[in-house]
């Protein structure tokens, strides 16, 4: 039965949504990410201990662990310095529809497979909606305007690089250890990834006085949106329920433009309502 992992990754994606807007309000993107995630990993790490202390797994197992830890702290690093460079409204639907976009790409290059009509036209609308996001071809910028407007595309497609990557990983890793431990895994990658410009910031005070509500919410939801995915994904194959999770791109289009009043707001709404639609379109008919 689909109901629930559906319900559940729909969940995920509106939790994504929401802890990465208080990302982009806050005032180091690097202590705000460090601080939320760290209050989770302090709290998981005597599971992932119990669980491995009582049912160890054999080298290549612990091999894929550090895979996802090493995955995620790329992801970490780069995450902080994607929300510096963009808005909210341009950078997430990017970041979140590059993993849809990429599977099925590699598989019809590398892997001779073949997709239909309708993951073409999925295709077409996720690269028509990155474009469009990205201000390619704009005639009201000039030449270096519009390569530092790149930038934080460039990095939002290195962000959803890294998330398919680790998505992968992480489904294998399910074979082995429990949600919650790989949680706490993901957790331990995440933090060190950021560690380094923490340390480097000396913003931790600062950001806590600043922004305390926010940070207590998003230790919450942070962590609570993958462990959304994983359940779901420990229930019901992962190419059926993962594209429904991309959602969170409306969401959080809409929570850019509405609360934190960023530009080009109907034109990037309707871009992150084109770029899930060629999601769906890839994920279920594709």
């Amino acid at each position: 039965m689909l109901l629930l992992p559906i319900v559940l990754v729909i969940a995920s994606g509106m939790a994504h949504a929401v802890w990465s807007m208080f990302t982009k309000r806050s005032r180091s993107k690097s202590v705000f990410l460090w601080s939320i995630m760290m209050v989770a990993t302090i709290l998981l790490l005597p599971v992932l201990i119990t669980e491995l202390w009582k049912n160890p797994m054999n080298a290549a197992s612990y091999g894929l662990l550090l895979l996802s830890m090493l995955l995620q702290a790329v992801y970490s690093w780069l995450l902080s310095k994607t929300y510096e460079l963009g808005d909210l409204s341009q950078i997430y639907p990017i970041m979140r529809g590059t993993s849809t976009l990429l599977v099925p790409v590699i598989g019809v290059l590398f892997l001779n497979e073949s997709l239909s009509v309708f993951g073409w036209l999925g295709i077409l609308c996720m690269l028509g909606g990155f474009a469009v996001l990205s201000g390619i071809g704009s005639n009201s910028r000039s030449g270096g305007q519009q390569a530092q407007g790149l930038k934080p595309v460039l990095m939002a497609l290195c962000v959803g690089l890294c998330t398919t990557c680790y998505v992968f990983v992480d489904k294998l890793n399910l074979e082995h250890v429990s949600p919650i431990a790989l949680l706490e895994v993901t957790n331990i990658g995440f933090v060190l990834g950021l560690t380094p410009a923490v340390i480097a910031s000396r913003k931790i005070v600062e950001e806590w006085k600043a922004n305390k509500t926010t940070l207590l919410l998003g230790a919450v939801l942070n962590p609570g949106s993958y462990l959304l995915f994983l359940f779901a994904m420990s229930q019901a194959p992962m190419a059926h329920i993962s594209p429904l999770r991309e959602i969170g791109t409306i969401f959080a289009t809409f929570l850019g433009v509405l609360l934190l009043k960023e530009q080009q707001g109907l034109r990037r709404m309707l871009c992150s309502v084109v770029i899930f639609g060629g999601i769906v379109l890839i994920g279920m008919l594709g």
